[in-house]
């Protein structure tokens, strides 16, 4: 039996190939190794969810002075979330339960300032101060249940 290519537990690069045990739940770099950990493997999903709607990745987990940046991508698309072609610093939070809060909430105006900071630092650094910008939330839900994704554009 195949899981689904969506299945965080699968690596975006596998073929939907039948698993030889069925309750391996782990999901290894490909070329075998140590096991990604909950954050890696929705940055990953995160990345596949906006490459699939037509965004350009340009760099991942950016770190800087002044904080890290899980993704930050290009809009050539414009659309009603994206009204113009901008750079887009994306936060990534993956949580497998919101019993006690939703992974966006953990977005909070400290951790805001330190990705408005560091999305500053690699304008100034990679000379694209007058490239319009926008901060959005990726915030996934991943349980046996299945899994949830909340694209937040322009959150803060």
């Amino acid at each position: 039996m195949s899981q689904p290519r969506d299945n965080l537990n699968q690596h975006p690069d596998e073929s939907d190939q039948p698993d030889a045990a069925p309750t391996r739940r782990r999901w290894w770099w490909p070329f075998g190794g140590k096991p990604l950990t909950l954050g890696q493997r929705g940055e990953l999903y995160a990345e596949k969810f906006l490459k699939r709607r037509g965004f350009k990745i340009i760099a991942r987990n950016y770190r800087c002075p002044k904080g890290e940046i899980d993704l930050i991508v290009y809009n050539e698309h414009a659309s009603s979330t994206h009204p113009e072609d901008c750079i887009v610093f994306v936060e990534v939070k993956t949580r497998t339960s919101d019993f006690f809060a939703s992974p966006e909430s953990a977005v909070d105006p400290r951790k805001q300032r330190q990705i408005q900071n560091a999305a500053a630092y690699y304008l100034l650094h990679h000379e694209q101060t007058e490239m319009p910008v926008q901060y959005d939330i990726i915030a996934i839900l991943a349980n046996p249940k299945g899994i949830r994704v909340n694209h937040i554009p322009d959150a803060f």
